[in-house]
């Protein structure tokens, strides 16, 4: 028998929390974040991260529990979520998995190999050093003759993706959706019910400035300063991301305030489109279109409701 594995996945500010709280207290479940800034300690602002007083109770896992001064992989988030999904599932509750990073989702959810299938380690120096000689921007151009498909999808900034695919392509000569392809990507030991939350763009783009305002009134440049106090720089991947990055810019006197601001609205827009982009290449998920429901409450009730019919249909 295969083990149950509900996701709820959407775009930044859509308003996944309240909702995952709401139906982990109905269906006994247990929440597991797949969110790549809400693993690190002392990032809790920026990153939205679930407060205490939010989860009513509701156990959370992968969450806060990394030094931002460390990296963190996929290969180390599937590992930790896989440990979560045995222990949630050995009490007989439901492990709900739950953000809007979707290379985390994937790592649980397709059957992909992250840590050791085709490797080059050579190659991926050769591709790292040549980036710093060039900047990202050149590497991500080799792309454009041997996997378009990966040249339009991918941004130069996103190195490790575009050099991945550019290794998988030198060790198997097929581009990696084609490798990808070859794979039986759905033998997983879970059933899984996918859902994915939307809304209206203007909706959803009015939500992502209002929260980067709220950020700023709770204290995100002051948080910032403590992380910058501990040590840590922008070259960190903790510090890269959305709203950690510009503020220390600020900081730093590379932008005013204004701009930093700015600049976060704008990413966290961009970030929430690439999002969206990205989940709707799985075929498994549900959408869930906030605007046809009222509340929270009747967004809750439609899930459980498609969730269970779903079950019924596989029993």
């Amino acid at each position: 028998m295969k083990r149950d594995l509900f996701i709820l996945a959407g775009p930044t500010a859509v308003g996944k929390t309240a909702i995952s709280i709401n139906l982990a207290k109905k269906l006994h479940g247990e929440i597991i974040s797949a969110d790549s800034m809400q693993i690190y300690k002392f990032m809790d602002i920026g990153s939205a991260k679930v407060k205490d007083d939010e989860k009513q109770g509701v156990p959370h896992h992968v969450i806060d529990f990394v030094d931002p001064a460390q990296d963190f992989s996929v290969v180390e988030f599937k590992n930790e979520a896989t440990k979560s999904i045995e222990k949630i599932t050995s009490k007989n509750k439901l492990p709900m998995v739950v953000g809007g990073t979707g290379f985390y989702i994937d790592s649980l959810i397709f059957n992909y190999d992250f840590a050791n299938t085709y490797r080059d380690e050579d190659y991926r120096e050769y591709l790292k050093n040549l980036a710093s000689e060039k900047g990202n921007e050149y590497v991500h151009s080799l792309l454009k003759q041997i996997d378009s498909q990966s040249y339009s999808k991918l941004y130069p900034n996103d190195l490790k993706r575009v050099i991945r695919a550019l290794e998988v392509y030198k060790i198997t000569g097929k581009t990696i959706s084609e490798f990808n392809a070859m794979q039986d990507i759905y033998d997983i030991p879970y059933s899984v019910y996918y859902f994915v939350l939307t809304m209206n763009r203007a909706k959803l783009y009015e939500r992502i400035n209002h929260r980067v305002d709220t950020m700023l009134e709770e204290g995100l440049i002051e948080e910032v300063k403590k992380l910058k106090d501990m040590g840590l720089t922008e070259d960190m991947q903790s510090m890269k991301g959305i709203g950690y990055k510009e503020i220390l810019y600020y900081l730093d006197g590379k932008l005013s305030l204004d701009e930093a601001i700015e600049m976060i609205k704008k990413g966290s827009r961009n970030y929430a489109k690439r999002q969206l982009t990205w989940f709707r290449k799985d075929k498994r998920v549900i959408w869930i279109d906030k605007d046809n429901y009222e509340d929270n409450y009747q967004v809750t009730e439609a899930i459980i409701s498609k969730f269970n019919e779903m079950k019924n249909l596989k029993i």
